[in-house]
């Protein structure tokens, strides 16, 4: 029989580190089979760790005091009911908590300023609000829409794009160019340059259409949210995106400054989003503003003439309309509209007769756009993409559009 290791009869004795057993420091270690010595090895430091953790290669074990009295403490105490179960629990949830975002947002009152240093935040009741919720849903959607080839996932914007990464890939997509940056950077100045680099491409493009630009390098790179989102708004304006931005957001920012070493703050209103027709740059408003801000009691009447309208021209095709804003989303009714009241087939390799996903609705949409204006109508105010968003302002201006020049048509 393998004696036993001096180590293996102090812990066993209880009186491991020269001590004995005592209401204060206690080590219970029950050890399986120990008198048949199923390891191979004798008790010594590293056994003892396994015995603690639970490895299976030291034996059946429960250790309840992890506290030794002449070693490094390398646990705290413990109750000697915990299981092997829970300690691997605890030991997953270590590795993953890092990995999970955090759950509690770092006031600036909180972080170390230099002397007319200044933070800002979003105050917590704007983050709660639906419309802002929504925008940044929705931006949110569109880059991992624009970005699906690329195999990227935004999750978080401020987290995502502060870096430039993202936006370097997002502007190649949008504006159709490559950009003479690093693939990666890994340091902050090399993460800086890079970020300059995409935002001077982005002010070159938006500069010449009078965009204000609300936001600068050192912001998007400390994770500022408005400047972020500002940027985010601008460029799918800028380039049109098939999205709906949700109008009139606007959210309050507490700036934080320290001066003279005291902190002072105060509360500003950002506005994110204004009208669609402001954000597109239509900044000349018609009766239908007038109509859906000061008597939408009369919108139903409109929607009744404008239906009876179309209904006139469809029916000969055994096709009608109930609802103007759904019926026309696809397209596909404004392209057969359009060849009754000029008086010609649209072949139907032109179109999509049965669209299933956005862009077909789009491209039915554009290409009744374009026989509008072959027919002699002015350029429709409204986007191809916000009648397939089902705008009900859009549609009811299309419409109008084709009503003031066939309402007399048989």
């Amino acid at each position: 029989m393998r004696k036993k290791s001096a180590v293996r009869k102090r812990v066993e004795a209880g009186t491991f580190g020269g001590r004995s057993r005592s209401p204060h420091v206690s080590v219970w270690v029950c050890v399986a089979r120990a008198e048949r010595e199923v390891h191979p090895v004798g008790l010594n430091w590293v056994n003892v760790i396994r015995l603690l953790v639970g490895s299976p290669e030291a034996g059946s074990a429960t250790v309840s005091i992890l506290s030794i009295p002449g070693r490094p403490q390398l646990f705290r105490q413990s109750r000697p009911s915990c299981r092997v179960s829970d300690l691997q629990e605890e030991g997953k949830n270590a590795i993953n908590s890092p990995l999970s975002p955090a759950s509690v947002d770092l006031h600036p009152e909180e972080t170390l300023l230099e002397e007319n240093e200044e933070r800002t935040m979003i105050d917590p009741t704007s983050k709660d609000d639906p419309r802002f919720k929504e925008l940044v849903k929705v931006l949110t959607d569109w880059i991992n829409d624009v970005l699906v080839e690329e195999r990227i996932i935004v999750k978080q914007l401020e987290e995502d794009l502060y870096d430039g990464q993202v936006l370097q890939k997002l502007l190649e997509k949008l504006a159709g160019c490559k950009l003479n940056v690093a693939e990666v950077t890994q340091s902050e100045i090399g993460q800086k340059q890079k970020l300059q680099t995409v935002l001077e491409t982005v002010h070159d493009l938006l500069r010449p259409h009078g965009w204000a630009l609300q936001w600068t390098v050192d912001s998007i790179h400390g994770k500022n949210l408005v400047a972020t989102l500002h940027l985010l708004v601008s460029l799918a304006t800028h380039f049109r995106a098939p999205i709906r931005l949700p109008e009139r957001v606007s959210v309050q920012v507490v700036v934080v400054r320290k001066r003279e070493g005291l902190l002072h703050s105060s509360h500003v209103t950002e506005e994110l989003t204004t009208s669609t027709e402001m954000m597109m740059g239509r900044f000349e408003r018609d009766a239908f503003d007038t109509l859906f801000d000061h008597a939408p009691d009369k919108l139903s009447l409109v929607k009744k003439s404008l239906i009876t309208f179309v209904n006139k021209h469809l029916n000969k095709l055994n096709l009608e309309v109930t609802e103007l804003e759904t019926q026309f989303a696809d397209g596909v009714y404004l392209v057969l509209l359009m060849g009754l009241l000029e008086d010609y087939f649209v072949p139907l390799h032109n179109f999509y007769l049965t669209p299933d996903s956005f862009d077909q609705k789009v491209h039915n949409v554009s290409f009744a756009f374009e026989l509008m204006l072959d027919g002699g109508l002015k350029k429709p105010k409204a986007r191809p993409e916000d009648v397939v968003n089902l705008d009900l302002k859009s549609t009811l201006r299309v419409l109008y559009n084709l009503f003031t020049k066939y309402k007399s048509l048989e």
